[in-house]
């Protein structure tokens, strides 16, 4: 390197010495500062597997793509037909979504009590989706209790109480393990405060209950711990579960990053929608090292409602929201940027809202004021 840049040196000395440069006045570029740098390849159409699911969910997810058609968005679709009473994800969707890396998925009805198990834990298991983010937040215009709520829940997906080791130790014994690694609580620990730190946020909560399951909780708070002293600019606090959920709905604006194990997770996660603004309009995704599914950030409880269904009155604003995230992770900003305002203007505006909002409107007129707002 010293090689190369000398007779640059020795042009630039002489130079010096000559009197016409000292009259010489220096050109100033303008500069353009750059606020995203695209990756290679961006802009070129990526396929993404959908997954419509039950009751509600085609109503939904066809909602999602009249308005990506409208938009352009350089996205298509995969389509897949699973339901929730199947016995397990057929191998032909899991091979697609491991291709396409993305995911667009409506809700599944989990069967209650005995039956089959839960495809929506098959698929987190099955991807190694380690990472839940529910983004519960206000939206303009949309009446709550409580103003300046902005919590991000991550939750550990893959172990804890969602594990599935049960058994039957004798008739009316069931014994079911709760399983917690150092590994899946220092690798979700990690995902929340680099979460936070790429986000300008200010504090990571851990939520536990390590007072009484002293091993288990107490192994994921050491891990979070540990972590937590590789990011000095962030603070650092935990908070026992039951605690939690009272100080959520008494004063959730003090929450930031909240990162938990998994049942607590769904829990804490499903309070803070419903406490700002309904699990209708919360965004959510599952996200892991190579593969993310993004769906309505928390518990779809409507997705079989019939009678939602049969009035076609189903909140389509969390899955737009979700797949607004999902093109921010395909690196489709401002695609992602567009259909959010979009969406945030129709539910400021209040005119086109569905019952679970206050209004009257179908899930077709409400994407219609999205398509109009994208005009």
């Amino acid at each position: 390197m010293a090689r190369s840049s000398t007779p640059i040196l020795k042009r630039l000395i002489q130079s010096s010495f000559n009197p016409v440069n000292v009259r010489l006045t220096p050109r100033i570029e303008p500069i353009r500062f750059v606020t995203y740098m695209p990756r290679p390849g961006d802009g070129a159409p990526r396929a993404v597997t959908l997954i419509p699911g039950d009751g509600i969910g085609p109503l939904v997810t066809g909602a999602v793509e009249q308005v990506m058609e409208v938009m352009h968005a350089p996205v298509y679709f995969e389509r897949y037909e699973i339901h929730g009473d199947m016995k397990k994800v057929p191998q032909e969707v899991i091979d697609s979504i491991k291709k396409n890396k993305v995911c667009l998925k409506g809700g599944l009805i989990t069967p209650v009590g005995g039956g089959v198990s839960s495809l929506n834990v098959q698929l987190r298991k099955e991807l190694d989706l380690y990472a839940s983010l529910v983004h519960c937040c206000n939206l303009p215009g949309l009446p709550t209790r409580h103003e300046n709520v902005d919590i991000v829940v991550i939750r550990e997906n893959t172990e804890g109480e969602y594990s599935g080791l049960e058994h039957e130790v004798v008739p009316g014994v069931v014994e079911s393990l709760k399983v917690i690694t150092k590994f899946c609580s220092e690798r979700i620990a990690q995902y929340a405060f680099e979460y936070a730190y790429l986000n300008n946020r200010k504090k990571v909560t851990a939520v536990h209950k390590a007072n009484i399951m002293k091993l288990a909780d107490g192994l994921f708070l050491e891990s979070c711990r540990e972590v937590a002293t590789n990011y000095p600019g962030i603070k650092y606090n935990e908070i026992i579960v039951d605690n939690c959920c009272m100080q959520l709905v008494s004063k959730p604006e003090q929450f930031d990053v909240m990162v938990t194990p998994n049942l607590y997770g769904n829990l804490v996660a499903n309070t803070a929608a419903g406490i700002a603004g309904g699990t209708g309009v919360m965004p959510g995704g599952n996200v892991g090292a190579d593969h993310a599914v993004f769906e309505q950030g928390a518990s779809a409880g409507n997705v079989g409602n019939m009678k939602v269904l049969e009035q076609k009155k189903a909140n389509p604003v969390a899955l737009l929201l979700s797949s607004a995230m999902m093109l921010r992770h395909l690196q489709f900003p401002s695609f992602a940027d567009r259909l959010e305002t979009a969406v945030k203007r129709v539910i400021s505006e209040g005119k086109y809202r569905t019952k679970d909002l206050g209004g009257s409107s179908s899930t077709q007129e409400v994407v219609d004021a999205v398509i109009a707002a994208l005009e």
